[in-house]
């Protein structure tokens, strides 16, 4: 496997960005992985290795660049509220942004192959991954949220939902306070009205942050390698 580290040039500023691809076989098609709250780390390292693994050219980027060079949970002085803080400063348009300087910059690279794009986002980045899919539709074919948040009420990406041209896959945790059913219903009431290829499915016994393993408490093997099948499958239909 291929690895680094760059700083991606946008109109904020340089975003720290991971990249992880095979050595042979390539170019590969492009995979956006947008980071969750506690931030780009080891942890979300080692899962877009795992995605990068099965054949395609994964940037993980620090979507908290324009305040910090790096943050995370378990850093010194990294707490909670400066976490709140940086996620409330970070906003659908300004990932939106970062996309598009994302594809811009996979667009120079031999090893990332032109054509349909995938994206995945993790709690935080669940309203990411949509609003990113709905704004570019013509390139993100193969988009997945899970437990993601604010995906539907005031402030929302789902009201661009019905510009999405690819596959959207939402896999919800059950016991997630974040994402209940009050928010999840009326969610899919919406997308079957718009006519998009998406799928919603629950994750029985599972609470969010499901996926991560070192997330005390809240890991769920069962449902984090069913993410995996899930995530896979998506990317194999539509990359």
């Amino acid at each position: 496997m291929i690895e680094t580290e760059v700083d991606i040039q946008t109109a904020d500023g340089a975003m720290n960005t991971f990249i992880t691809h095979p050595e042979d076989g390539g170019p590969f098609p492009l995979v956006i992985f947008y980071m969750d709250a506690p931030g780009k780390r080891e942890e979300l390292h080692d899962m877009a290795r795992r995605i990068g693994t099965v054949g395609y050219y994964v940037v993980l980027p620090n979507l908290y660049y324009r305040r910090v060079r790096e943050f995370h949970m378990g850093m010194p002085g990294a707490t909670r509220e400066r976490m709140r803080e940086h996620m409330d400063a970070t906003t659908d348009a300004m990932v939106c942004e970062d996309t598009r300087a994302l594809l811009d910059f996979a667009a120079g690279r031999d090893a990332a192959r032109g054509g349909p794009v995938g994206a995945v986002g993790y709690c935080m980045s669940g309203p990411f991954v949509f609003a990113a899919a709905a704004a570019f539709p013509d390139r993100i074919k193969a988009a997945a949220s899970f437990h993601g948040v604010r995906l539907y009420g005031d402030n929302a990406p789902h009201g661009t939902a019905d510009r999405i041209e690819g596959e959207i896959y939402f896999g919800c945790a059950e016991l997630d306070p974040l994402a209940p059913p009050s928010m999840i219903d009326p969610l899919e009431e919406h997308l079957a009205s718009t006519g998009i290829d998406y799928r919603i499915e629950w994750y029985p016994g599972a609470d969010h942050g499901f996926v991560f393993p070192t997330r005390e408490g809240k890991y769920h093997k069962p449902s984090a390698e069913r993410h995996w099948e899930r995530l896979f499958a998506l990317f194999q239909r539509n990359l």
